[in-house]
């Protein structure tokens, strides 16, 4: 269990904000922060403190007016730690590569995999033939439906698939990845707890995952370890000092030794 950072940028900004309110109408999205760096301020200081495999997401749409903005900043980051940092946000079988090239060591991909509500047999196997499934990480994003269960969320959060997030997809997904991301995205920048059901069903993962979603505390990171079996990595966004939160970076990553 290790913390992974982010650099989360929307509107040509690296910001922090409430995952249940990003719209693609208007670019719209409240947010928590709104930093004064760049992203490769950021990028800089995991590296100095040996953080590897944090992610970079961007927040808007292609054709979105912002889209080209977020990708200079995506890419300023990346090529400050060049192989440190994977990438989402937009990515497809005919993109992938170049984020690669920009320096990323993994594509992080959810909307091309899920169309239509079901995952696309075909984008997945067209997507590892891209970039190798050892460079694949899929965001299996989620959302609480009424029935009490929890199932994947596509188009940055904001519309349900009919596949469930639950021990049966994540056997199935991960002859096609190296990773899992899962943002709970009801609680993604709330800062009010983990999501606890999603926390138990990725300790069965089988291969390596990361959670993101409403850690406010040092006592959210041991509840999600005892959930996890201590074999879930996860990310802390807005909680965290160095994006105006209460959690110390320096406690989460202290500075290499020299």
């Amino acid at each position: 269990m290790r913390f992974r950072p982010c650099i989360d940028i929307h509107n040509g900004s690296v910001k922090q904000i409430v995952g249940s309110t990003l719209k693609d109408t208007g670019s719209a999205a409240t947010d928590n922060f709104v930093s004064e760096y760049g992203a490769e301020h950021y990028a800089e200081l995991y590296k100095s403190r040996g953080l590897s495999g944090g992610h970079v997401i961007i927040l808007n749409p292609a054709g979105s007016e912002y889209y080209d903005a977020d990708v200079r900043q995506a890419k300023a980051a990346l090529s400050a730690y060049e192989g440190g940092l994977q990438i989402g946000g937009g990515i497809n079988d005919l993109n992938a590569g170049s984020f690669l090239e920009m320096g990323a060591s993994h594509v992080i991909v959810t909307s091309f995999v899920f169309r239509g509500g079901a995952i696309d047999e075909e984008r997945l196997k067209s997507l590892v033939k891209a970039v190798g499934r050892e460079h694949l990480v899929l965001d299996l994003s989620c959302k609480k439906r009424e029935d009490g269960r929890y199932y994947i969320v596509t188009d940055r959060w904001q519309k349900y698939t009919d596949v469930e997030l639950n021990a049966k997809t994540l056997e199935r997904l991960a002859g096609s990845c190296a990773e899992f991301l899962v943002h709970a995205a009801d609680a993604e920048g709330k800062q009010r707890g983990i999501e606890r059901g999603a926390a138990e069903i990725l300790a069965g993962s089988p291969i390596p995952c990361t959670y993101a979603g409403g850690i406010a505390s040092m006592e959210d990171i041991e509840l999600l370890g005892k959930l996890g079996g201590e074999r879930i990595d996860y990310t802390i966004g807005s909680a965290l000092d160095i994006f105006g939160g209460s959690i110390e970076f320096d406690k989460i990553a202290p500075a290499a030794r020299g």
